[in-house]
């Protein structure tokens, strides 16, 4: 971006970049923020650029511009690019990029805010295309500034076909980016039903089940019986495990045994012990 000047400019005539995909949060990070500016001032200028109305447009200090609203400041430093639209989100998608903790939904907004401005630019969007833009897949160039691979962005993208409470457990971390990928291709009801069958189950689905639901969406064969027989199965990892510290039962056995050697003369014993228990309730 060239930049054209900076100025001091109310509060009041800037905006918020539309469908911006990062999330500004009241919590303890923007008390701190807050008081970080009423103590010393927004010493970093925010990027905006400038709208048709004589107002302006913020391309990167969102949570700074909502911690200067809570501080009470009237006016900000602002840098002020004459940019179009598009240039302006693909800057503010690589301006946040870098953050530390960028939520799986921001990301996958982000990129596909990213991907929709090049292609209003006129630069080759096709993910699956064997064609290079400047030496560059457009989705390498998309991803990176958050130094994510081609395949990474497609499958990030793909998380905003999920409605809102889907996408929340993926936020949340209930639910991982792989059996997201798959969720997404379910359609808007078949998701309604599997968002209704986790709650009221407490439970996600693993990648196999989501996998499994998926196959069945595409065959139009997935109702909320379905889903509800499907999330119900028991998972592999959820089986009820019983364990004991090595040292806990090596003073039961020979020095030189193995942790294997342990185990298969304790499922033996256990064994022996269950027929007995049997020949006795046969009395």
């Amino acid at each position: 971006m060239k930049e054209t000047r900076a100025a001091y400019l109310p509060i009041s005539k800037l905006h918020p970049f539309e469908e911006h995909p990062f999330k500004v949060t009241d919590n303890e990070e923007m008390d701190q923020l807050t008081w970080s500016i009423l103590t010393q001032g927004l010493l970093t200028p925010l990027v905006v650029r400038p709208l048709d109305n004589g107002e302006y447009e913020v391309i990167s200090g969102h949570r700074r511009l909502h911690a200067c609203k809570k501080a009470g400041i009237e006016t900000v430093p602002a840098l002020i690019y004459a940019i179009d639209r598009d240039a302006a989100a693909i800057a503010l998608v690589d301006s946040n990029l870098h953050r530390e903790s960028i939520l799986p939904s921001e990301k996958a907004y982000a990129y596909k805010l990213k991907l929709e401005a090049m292609n209003r630019q006129g630069q080759r969007t096709d993910l699956t295309s064997t064609q290079v833009v400047s030496k560059l897949r457009t989705n390498e160039i998309v991803g990176e500034a958050g130094g994510d691979s081609r395949e990474t962005v497609r499958r990030y993208i793909r998380l905003t076909n999920l409605i809102p409470g889907i996408l929340g457990k993926v936020d949340e971390g209930k639910i991982a980016l792989t059996p997201a990928v798959e969720l997404s291709y379910l359609t808007e009801a078949e998701q309604k039903d599997l968002l209704e069958t986790m709650e009221s189950e407490d439970c996600t689905p693993s990648l196999s089940q989501a996998i499994q639901l998926k196959q069945l969406s595409q065959a139009e064969k997935l109702d909320m019986d379905t889903i509800f027989g499907i999330l119900t199965q028991p998972k592999a990892n959820q089986r009820e495990k019983i364990s004991f510290r090595a040292d806990e039962v090596r003073k039961f056995f020979p020095k030189n045994y193995t942790p294997a050697q342990m185990q298969e003369v304790i499922l033996k014993l256990l064994g022996e012990y269950q027929r007995k228990r049997q020949r006795v309730q046969e009395r």
